[in-house]
């Protein structure tokens, strides 16, 4: 799985406004999560782990903008955090936002890349 894109962000101004619209729009199922100020974005069904059943197929998720997440975000899949943002950094980039578990269920990251760009990074956890 290391290096295929596996996740979007969509940052919002305004959480329940990019909901509605994102809602409405597309019809993609939207979860709330006000617990870690996040939303599930669903855009295809998925299976009994939370995976897009389609292949190729992503789901997302919201978050309020931030200055270090002004931006749209792809996040790639990688099988080891710790030497991805290495690599990430010896290559040129610079860390965002540091490697932080998720509720359990894996680790995230966010980097810029050599072209400025915000890319996330996932390591799904044990399952």
């Amino acid at each position: 799985m290391t290096g295929q894109v596996v996740h979007f962000e969509i940052p919002a101004d305004d959480l329940d406004r990019a909901r509605e619209f994102y809602r409405a729009a597309f019809g993609w199922d939207i979860t709330p999560m006000p617990e870690v100020d996040y939303t599930m974005v669903s855009t295809t069904p998925t299976d009994e782990r939370g995976a897009p059943k389609e292949p190729g197929a992503i789901n997302g998720g919201m978050f309020t903008r931030d200055a270090s997440r002004p931006g749209p975000i792809v996040t790639i899949g990688v099988d080891d955090m710790d030497e991805a943002l290495a690599t990430v950094e010896r290559l040129g980039g610079t860390v965002v936002v540091p490697k932080a578990e998720v509720m359990q269920m894996g680790f995230a990251a966010y980097f810029r890349d050599s072209e400025g760009n915000v890319i996330g990074l996932w390591q799904a956890g044990a399952r």
